[in-house]
């Protein structure tokens, strides 16, 4: 039963939704597992849009590091999203480490983790952004954790069983083995 899917693209292209019309197509009680760290007022609010898009059928985890604590045997996941994820591990160093923070140890950290989580046999479906497909930004920070980003999106990618590009709804299928 076991398998990795991956749903990469833009802000607004249709990610998450793609992401539980196929978990609920696969299960009758899928788990949404979120990893979003509420910043502000705004943000806030987008959680409460995708909350209120999903109904009673859905099993609910909020989980902002530690995804492997959570037991999903035989279920089928939604993780949403790796790039709020690798956001909390990101920036716990980066208030650690205010001179040059690295994404090294982040990345290891990340990948451990992702490794003990989806060791599990379960349905992942994990939702992503394309953030560095823009231009390099003149931030120090911000070009860290496009990297860090994207070195996770490709370690994700490259285990997953299907990756799946959206743009603008579509959905462009990128890896299906």
């Amino acid at each position: 039963m076991k398998r990795i899917i991956l749903i990469t693209g833009g802000q607004r292209s249709g990610k998450s939704v793609t992401a539980e019309r196929m978990a609920l197509s696969m299960s009758d009680n899928p788990v949404y597992l979120a990893t979003a760290h509420i910043w502000d007022e705004e943000f806030r609010k987008r959680v409460e849009i995708h909350q209120q898009r999903r109904g009673p059928q859905w099993t609910n985890i909020e989980e902002e590091k530690h995804l492997s604590r959570h037991k999903v045997e035989g279920r089928v996941v939604v993780v949403d999203c790796l790039t709020l994820w690798c956001t909390n591990f990101f920036f716990a160093r980066e208030k650690a480490e205010w001179e040059q923070p690295t994404v090294d140890s982040a990345l290891e950290e990340l990948k451990a983790e992702f490794d003990r989580f989806t060791d599990q046999d379960a349905v992942f479906i994990f939702v992503t952004n394309e953030i560095g497909s823009g231009g390099v930004s003149e931030n120090a920070i911000q070009r860290r954790f496009t990297d860090l980003e994207g070195w996770m999106n490709q370690y994700v990618a490259k285990k997953a069983d299907e990756v799946i590009l959206m743009v603008s709804g579509i959905e462009v299928k990128i890896k299906n083995t």
